[in-house]
């Protein structure tokens, strides 16, 4: 495929990968780049850019314009939330001048293609980018309309009717900005079925994946006894995730096997839960910045997700380090894989202790299901294999 000029709009800076989202941003910008690409990469974030995250980006981009995003607690954003046609989530990430300002005089310039990531981030750039003719691609992450109910069930009472009211808001948003894309792109096939409701075309399919090379030399430690869970904490299914293993399943392990241990990594690990769960064999790691050390001293990895959207990053990385996975259905959806094969696991508490348990107790079977999660990986969910659906992808809009 010849090198394209791509315009690549983020809510977020793509470095350090401290979630799925950014795992994914920044992968497939390494692949693009890595085959002649020239992106210019437009971020509003609510972080400012450091001198590690841009000497990271940097030699991947032809332009990096980074923009500050105003503050949570600004009174502007506290108003918008209020009385913003927009939902929540649109509504703190626009009203921002000064971003759509910028990629008014960004578009003024002869693009390829104008990649849009993520619904929520289209309030600031509704007005230039209705101006352009070439159309944006949009890429949408999750269903988000359907996304947040963990969320607001965390809300106290009083602010439930702002929760309902909140849904509404996003799934007429979720039309219009799905309507107005020239394409549209989900991570997995369920939710594209979804989008395709509102889109006037099919809607494309770009997988999540991972870097199978990064982690083709982990070997999973089945003498260690040690359960690992990976996560951003600022996710409210990872909390309720990890709510469910320390209040059920743990328990329920440790009553048979007193001496497993439970590591738990990841962005926004709250300091309080130390407190809350003062148990000795719980291990708070927090972000690491590299996973394969901390995979190769784990005996299998446990995801107990009940909601959440796409497919799950985290439980691609575990299966390409050849880690033993125990799942919910949840937590594998969007992947292609069997339970009993891929996977052990099940729908409840009951089914999760006894896979996990089986496991543990069984080291041929741990070693069988880790690898076949990891050729499953490697066939299906290298990043260079998303970064060809996403050129395919592009050379539908540029041939059209």
């Amino acid at each position: 495929m010849r090198a394209l000029h791509i315009l690549w709009i983020l809510p977020y800076l793509p470095w350090p990968t401290t979630s799925g989202g950014k795992l994914r941003q920044y992968h497939l910008l390494r692949c693009l780049a890595a085959r002649g690409h020239r992106i210019t990469l437009l971020v509003q974030s609510k972080v400012p850019l450091d001198a590690a995250t841009q000497a990271q980006l940097e030699p991947l981009l032809e332009r990096l314009v980074v923009l500050e995003r105003r503050p949570l607690r600004s009174m502007k954003t506290m108003l918008a939330g209020l009385l913003s046609p927009a939902p929540l989530l649109a509504s703190v990430n626009g009203y921002a001048p000064a971003f759509s300002r910028t990629l008014e005089q960004l578009l003024q310039q002869p693009w390829d293609v104008v990649q849009l990531e993520h619904s929520y981030m289209f309030e600031p750039c509704r007005g230039p980018l209705r101006k352009h003719q070439g159309g944006f691609l949009l890429s949408e992450h999750n269903v988000e309309s359907t996304l947040a109910e963990v969320t607001y069930s965390r809300l106290p009472a009083v602010f439930r009717p702002l929760a309902r009211l909140d849904r509404w808001r996003y799934q007429r948003w979720e039309r219009q900005v799905v309507g107005a894309a020239r394409k549209v792109v989900a991570m997995t096939e369920d939710d594209a079925r979804v989008l395709a409701a509102y889109s006037s075309q099919p809607v494309a399919v770009v997988v999540n994946g991972t870097d199978t090379g990064a982690f083709s030399e982990v070997v999973a430690d089945h003498a260690a006894r040690r359960i690992l869970f990976v996560g951003n904490f600022e996710y409210a299914p990872n909390i309720d995730a990890v709510e469910w293993l320390l209040n059920q399943i743990m328990p329920a392990i440790w009553a048979v096997e007193p001496q497993v241990r439970l590591c738990l990594c990841g962005y926004a690990l709250p300091a309080q839960w130390a407190e809350r769960w003062p148990d000795q064999r719980i291990e708070w790691l927090g972000f690491v910045p590299s996973l394969q050390p901390v995979q190769a001293s784990s005996s299998l990895f446990l995801a107990a997700l009940r909601d959440g959207g796409g497919s799950k990053l985290k439980v691609l990385e575990a299966m390409a380090a050849g880690l033993p996975v125990v799942a919910t259905p949840q937590a594998v959806s969007g992947l292609d894989v069997q339970r009993g094969t891929h996977y052990q696991g099940g729908v409840d508490t009951e089914a999760l202790v006894a896979a996990a348990l089986q496991l543990l107790a069984n080291a041929p079977l741990a070693h069988s299901t880790g690898e076949a999660g990891r050729d499953h990986v490697r066939a299906q969910h290298d990043w260079q294999h998303s970064a060809d659906q996403l050129e395919a992808v592009y050379a539908g809009l540029t041939c059209a």
